[in-house]
């Protein structure tokens, strides 16, 4: 074999190698940070779901308050923000359970 060879041989493993070190890398960011975005995205799809009247939620906005009323045709729901005062939000913006959190004491 000629140095020419061997000095070919020698670039084309080091390409392989380049190659395989960009898929452990994808891999890694892929266990890291798209998968569990997409998890709790799904979970926040599944609350949105299962919402139901009385239920004390928070806004993407940071607005609590107590759903009143859900209108499933344009996605909306009527959310009593103080006594007497309701606002129509969209159902996608409605993002954490206050529920729970309001019955323990503190």
């Amino acid at each position: 074999m000629t140095t020419v060879t061997m000095a070919a041989q020698a670039a084309q493993g080091g390409g392989m190698s380049m190659i395989l070190m960009l898929v452990i890398m994808f891999a890694i960011m892929w266990f890291l940070m798209i998968r569990p975005q997409q998890k709790k995205q799904k979970e926040i799809q599944k609350f949105q779901n299962s919402l139901q009247e009385g239920q004390q939620v928070v806004t993407s906005g940071g607005i609590y308050g107590t759903v009143k009323r859900i209108d499933l045709t344009t996605g909306t729901i009527d959310l009593e923000v103080a006594k007497g005062v309701t606002i129509k939000v969209d159902k996608g913006s409605v993002f954490k359970d206050m529920t729970a959190t309001a019955a323990t004491p503190k």
